[in-house]
């Protein structure tokens, strides 16, 4: 468990040395789950010594959103004010995020099937060299 809190924190802390390092506009914590994904990938860090903690963390993510929600409280008035913009701006970046997933996923669906295609024809056009030299 500790070696758990280690890492996870220990990316937190090299997220946040990052940005008052270089100055960068990204959160610490995006940035140490970067590094942490980063981290994973290189197989620097094996995924069970991480995975307790972070199955625990996201079972309990709900909690997390609480602080926030109960200082939404405090600025109703900002937000009964500025409650168009606010909404017009939620729709608008909803609409945007959903079309450029889709196209996203169109154009990794498209391109995965065309390197199917390419890998096995290569394959089996190699094959027919091969069979065809002997």
């Amino acid at each position: 468990m500790i070696r758990q809190c280690f890492i996870l924190f220990g990316c937190l802390a090299l997220g946040e040395l990052i940005v008052y390092l270089t100055g960068i506009k990204l959160p610490s914590s995006i940035i140490g789950m970067l590094l942490l994904t980063l981290f994973l990938k290189l197989k620097w860090v094996k995924l069970h010594w991480v995975q307790g903690l972070s199955d625990f963390l996201v079972a309990n993510l709900g909690f997390f959103f609480v602080p926030p929600g109960v200082a939404l409280m405090l600025y109703f008035d900002v937000i009964k004010a500025e409650f168009i913009p606010i909404v017009v701006s939620t729709v608008i970046s909803t609409i945007l995020v959903l079309v450029s997933t889709g196209w996203v996923h169109q154009y990794i669906r498209r391109h995965a099937r065309f390197s199917k295609h390419e890998n096995s024809s290569n394959r089996s056009k190699a094959q027919d060299d091969g069979l065809s030299k002997q």
